[in-house]
């Protein structure tokens, strides 16, 4: 199947751990500032959330791509450094303890991630 559907997000052979690929997101209500998803490998699984920091609602990535903390242990907000669980997007330090990133559902087929 080639990457041609609009929820086509990329290849996963393109995932390593510690990598992300930022996606825009699909239609979304206009009063919904989010305008793009991540997904990740970490631990060999594919996990996809928005690119959105429960906090102030800002984009986590340092650069386009780069969601983890230097020790690849944490999803890392550029802005107030919160950090994240990869597995399951709870934050465990920062201004935002205790909330979660929104999860998005991923799914592969013949090698392509899709939401």
């Amino acid at each position: 199947m080639s990457c041609v559907s609009k929820t086509c997000i990329g290849k996963r052979s393109h995932l390593r751990n510690g990598t992300g690929l930022r996606f825009e997101l699909e239609n979304r209500p206009s009063n919904d500032a989010t305008e793009s998803g991540f997904v990740i490998a970490f631990q060999g699984r594919v996990y996809a959330y928005e690119n959105r920091c429960p906090h102030l609602g800002v984009e986590l990535d340092w650069a386009p791509g780069v969601f983890f903390d230097a020790a690849q242990e944490y999803l890392m907000c550029s802005t107030h450094g919160a950090r994240f669980e990869p597995d399951s997007g709870k934050c465990v330090s920062g201004p935002c303890a205790g909330q979660s990133l929104s999860a998005l559902v991923v799914f592969e087929e013949e090698g392509e991630l899709f939401t």
